[in-house]
Parts: structure tokens; sequence; C-alpha cells
């Protein structure tokens, strides 16, 4: 399927490598040399493309879709048009890290990690009338992060090995919204040369397939290569640290909510 063809894309195949993607949905994506069971189904186990191998990953339903809302039924670009992706990601940059306390719940389809609830729905929270169009972008992007973190969290509870993080998607196509899952995740997190992990994962299981490399190892050590490595800010850091301990208590609030 797509995932486990963009997992081999992004040479996400042994122990310890990790993949964090956003689309229209976002994904956390481990490799693991035997199955790993959450008790709970908060995390989904799967078999790997590679024989003998299995894979881990944790799902929010709305991550790059979180954008894409906001820029159609909020943001107000030229015009009166809908802003650009550009435009929102300037007014993300303008904005402090932390988005001056604004949080976003992004549950606009529920969640599946970690909550497997159908019904919670999305939110701002901690708005004041200081806080304007750069802050709410901002929080979407944090809020999206914070929801991946949740992922990483259940890694290390379960015992998951996090020993590198490569960025795919959307989600990695802009530096700002890399540096804040580099500050949010707490690590170190890599950009791939090839952007298109499903393809070029398609294309390298094709290769093995018609014998231009002997196995999948072979293929990604030979072909997949790091554009760039995006470090933590110590600084920004701290910030998302307490903000993440903050998102962690929006969850049950609004889940009590409902009717």
């Amino acid at each position: 399927g797509d995932q486990g063809a963009g997992a081999v894309g992004m040479g996400i195949l042994k122990p310890g490598s990790v993949s964090a993607t956003i689309g229209t949905s976002g994904v956390v994506f481990a490799a693991t040399d035997q199955p790993v069971r959450d008790p709970l189904g908060r995390l989904h186990t799967f078999c790997h493309a590679v024989a003998g191998r299995w894979h881990v990953m944790g799902v929010t339903q709305a991550a790059g879709l979180s954008l894409r809302w906001f820029r159609d039924a909020i943001s107000v670009g030229m015009q009166g048009a809908p802003a650009s992706y550009e435009q929102l990601m300037a007014l993300a940059a303008s904005a402090p890290a932390g988005s001056g306390g604004v949080f976003w719940a992004p549950y606009l389809f529920g969640e599946r990690t970690p909550h497997l609830d159908p019904d919670v729905r999305a939110a701002f929270i901690g708005l004041s009338a200081s806080h304007g169009q750069s802050h709410l972008v901002r929080a979407v992007l944090e809020g999206v992060a914070y929801s991946l973190c949740d992922t990483f969290t259940l890694f290390d509870e379960l015992g998951i090995p996090v020993r590198g993080v490569r960025l795919g998607g959307g989600g990695a196509r802009g530096p700002l919204w890399r540096q804040i899952q580099a500050d949010i995740y707490g690590r170190s997190v890599e950009l791939l040369v090839a952007e298109e992990g499903a393809a070029y994962g398609a294309a390298l299981l094709a290769g093995v397939g018609m014998g231009a490399w002997p196995n999948v190892d072979t293929a990604c050590e030979s072909s997949i290569r790091v554009a760039e490595t995006i470090q933590p800010d110590p600084a920004t850091r701290s910030v998302y640290e307490r903000g993440y301990q903050t998102y962690r208590k929006l969850y049950p609030a609004l889940a009590s909510l409902r009717s």
C-alpha cells in the first residue's frame, strides 16, 4: 500500500528508523523487527513491505487538512480570497513560538491516535483580543505537530526505538513547519532529496523485483540521500515542552463537552 511504499522511499526499514509525514492526514511510522501490539489499540501494526519485518504507526486524522480548512474557512488574502499557503506560512513565522498561548486541537474528523474517538471535535483554545490571524495559523501548525508528538510519546511508552526521524509530505516542504516539528518532537529531523516517498519507494521495489538491486536494503542505501538535517532550537524547545503538557489536557476537556 501507499504507506508501505512510502516507508521504503524514505528508507524506514530497520528498527529505530521513523518517518513523520504530514499529508491530508499525518502518520508517524516506525519499522520494527517483530510485531509490537498496543493493548489499547492506539497504534496500528502491520506487516512491512520488506519480508520478515513489521511496522507500527500512529495517525492524526486532520494534519494538512487542518491547514487547508483554515485557509478555506478563515484566512483572508488579497481581494477577500483565501490566503495562499505561502502567505499563511509568512504570517505564522511572524508569530512567536507557542502562538501567544493559542492552541489548536486538530479534531476536525475526530481522532485516531491516541484517542480512538470519532466524535470529538476541533477547537481553538486560549484566544484573546490581542491575537490575530498570525497566531491562529501558527497554532494550527503547532497543534498538528503536538498531535503527531502523541505517537512519539506512545513509542516511548511501548519501548519502540527512535534513532532518526525523516520528514515527508506537505509538512516537510516549508522550513517553518520542519523546524516546528523538530522543536516539538525534541529530535533532529531529516529532509530527503526525493520528496515523493511513496512513488520513489514503489520505483525502488520495482527495481528490486527486476533485479537492479539484490534486496530492498541495498536499493535504499544506494539511492536515498539526505538533503538537510534540522536540529531542535533549545530555546524554542523549552516553550514547546511546556506547551505539550497543556496540549495533552485539551482532549479530555473537549471530550467532556459532547452532548
